[in-house]
C-alpha cells in the first residue's frame, strides 16, 4: 500500500507540479498569503432552512420544532459553513482534493475550518468525528477527505491540547450514489436514508459531537449522520464544512 501511494504521488508530481492554485508560488498547493486572503463567514444561518440568521449557525426554533415532531431528536444543533464555494479558490481546492487526490490540500482547507471555528462560541466538542466513506469508495480514493480535515481540526483547534478524534465512530452501511449527482432533494434523502450507524459499544451519551465534512449541498448527509448520533445518545451535534454548494436544481 505504501509503495502504491509513493507511485501515485510520483505520477501526480509529474502531471500536477506543486504550485499555489491561487498565485502560482511553487512547492505549496495554497500558500499562506493566499490562505489569509480567503474570507471566512462571520455571519451564519440555520443549517436546515438556510434563511434565518442565527448565532454560530444554530438551528432555528422553527426547524427544531419540525424536527421534534418528526422524532429526529431535535435535529442538528448547529451547522457552520466556513466560506463561500464561489469564492476563488475554494471550488478549485475542493475539486483537486476530492477528485485529483491531492491529499495535502487538507492542511489549508483544515486551517480554514480552524479559523472559522475559533470565531464561534459553540461548546468545545468532546469528540470530533468525520462523515465516513463506504469501503468501496475509500479504496478508490485512497483516503477519506473528511477524516483528514477532522483530524487536522482535532490537532489544531486548541493551542496546547488535542481534541479526541474518532474516525471509526460512524459507519457507512452501504454504498450510495454520490449526492451531487442527485438534484432532487427528496431523492437525496432517500439515497442517504439509513446509510449510517454507530460502531457497536460506542458510548457517546451526553457528549457534544463535532461532525466534519468537506462540502455540503442540501445537507442530507450531515442531517442523517446527526440523527444517528442523536439516537445513540449524543447531547449536542454540531457540523462544520468548508462550503455549501448549489445543486443547480
Amino acid at each position: 500500500m505504501l509503495i502504491i501511494t509513493k507511485i501515485n504521488k510520483f505520477i501526480l508530481d509529474i502531471l500536477f507540479p506543486i504550485k499555489c492554485i491561487s498565485c502560482g508560488k511553487e512547492n505549496e498547493w495554497l500558500c499562506e498569503s493566499c490562505q489569509a486572503r480567503i474570507k471566512i463567514r462571520d455571519e451564519h444561518v440555520c443549517g436546515i432552512c438556510e434563511r434565518v440568521i442565527t448565532p454560530d449557525g444554530r438551528t432555528c426554533l422553527a426547524c427544531k420544532k419540525i424536527a421534534n415532531k418528526k422524532s429526529q431528536g431535535g435535529a442538528i444543533d448547529g451547522f457552520i459553513v466556513a466560506s463561500s464555494y464561489l469564492q476563488f479558490p475554494i471550488a478549485s481546492a475542493v475539486h483537486l482534493f476530492k477528485y485529483r487526490f491531492i491529499r495535502d490540500l487538507h492542511i489549508p482547507l483544515g486551517n480554514l475550518l480552524v479559523r472559522v471555528l475559533q470565531k464561534t462560541e459553540i461548546p468545545l466538542p468532546d469528540i470530533i468525528v468525520s462523515v465516513p466513506l463506504h469501503h468501496r469508495r475509500l479504496r478508490w480514493r485512497g483516503f477519506n477527505q473528511a477524516s483528514l480535515l477532522a483530524k487536522h481540526l482535532a490537532m489544531n483547534l486548541l493551542t496546547h491540547n488535542i481534541i479526541p478524534f474518532d474516525e471509526d465512530l460512524l459507519i457507512r452501511n452501504r454504498h450510495t450514489s454520490p449526492q451531487m449527482r442527485i438534484s432532487d432533494y427528496k431523492f437525496r434523502k432517500l439515497n442517504i436514508a439509513d446509510a449510517f450507524s454507530i460502531l457497536p459499544n460506542s458510548d457517546i451519551k451526553n457528549k457534544t459531537i463535532l461532525l466534519v465534512d468537506d462540502i455540503a449541498t442540501t445537507g442530507s448527509t450531515i442531517f442523517e449522520c446527526a440523527k444517528v448520533l442523536k439516537a445513540a445518545g449524543a447531547k449536542e451535534v454540531f457540523a462544520i464544512v468548508v462550503a455549501r454548494q448549489e445543486t443547480g436544481a
